[in-house]
């Protein structure tokens, strides 16, 4: 049974929603700074019509159907837009999750109080089995948080993707189901 539209979902200090048109501005600012696209596969060109081609492709889309489904992470006190996190689902029951957070959101709980919502609301309406997730070796704070979350390190694929002339190593976790709810 597939679980009813996607609306929000909230913690303490966040709201988990959908990109709107009005995000492009926040989107394109954070994600075009080079501190936070370090790491990112887009590097540190992400423009307004990116944005807006991000947003609007994820118009229609539903968190669980196969590919990716971007949400917005929102602060609730204030409403500003500070990061996005990112659901692909793939197979059987599995997804990989990713995120990105604004260089003045981050350092505060922020990305641990989302992605934390973000799994539960993966591995309870979703019914997933199984979430991965993939990092830049170099990235100490994303693996830290990884494991804070109970994900485990299953292996590193050495030189498995180019970025630029570089081939860059990639460092793959994962968490189950009865991992997440133990």
């Amino acid at each position: 049974m597939a679980p009813s539209p996607f609306d929000v979902l909230s913690t303490d200090r966040l709201v988990l929603r959908r990109l709107r048109d009005e995000d492009a501005p926040a989107l394109c600012a954070y994600r075009s700074d080079p501190e936070v696209a370090r790491f990112q596969g887009w590097g540190a060109s992400f423009g307004e019509m990116q944005a807006r081609s991000l947003i609007e492709a994820m118009r229609e889309r539903e968190p669980g159907e196969e590919g990716w489904f971007q949400f917005a992470v929102a602060e609730c006190a204030s409403g500003v837009l500070i990061g996005d996190l990112g659901l692909c689902a793939f197979g059987e029951r599995q997804a990989e999750i990713g995120f990105t957070l604004a260089r003045a959101a981050q350092g505060r709980g922020y990305a641990r109080e989302a992605v934390s919502a973000l799994l539960s609301y993966a591995f309870g309406p979703l019914h997933l089995h199984r979430v991965v997730a993939g990092i830049d070796p170099r990235n100490t704070k994303a693996r830290a948080l990884l494991e804070r979350l109970k994900f485990r390190l299953e292996g590193r694929f050495v030189e498995s993707f180019l970025e630029g002339n570089v081939w860059l190593d990639e460092d793959r976790f994962a968490l189950l189901s009865r991992e997440w709810t133990a």
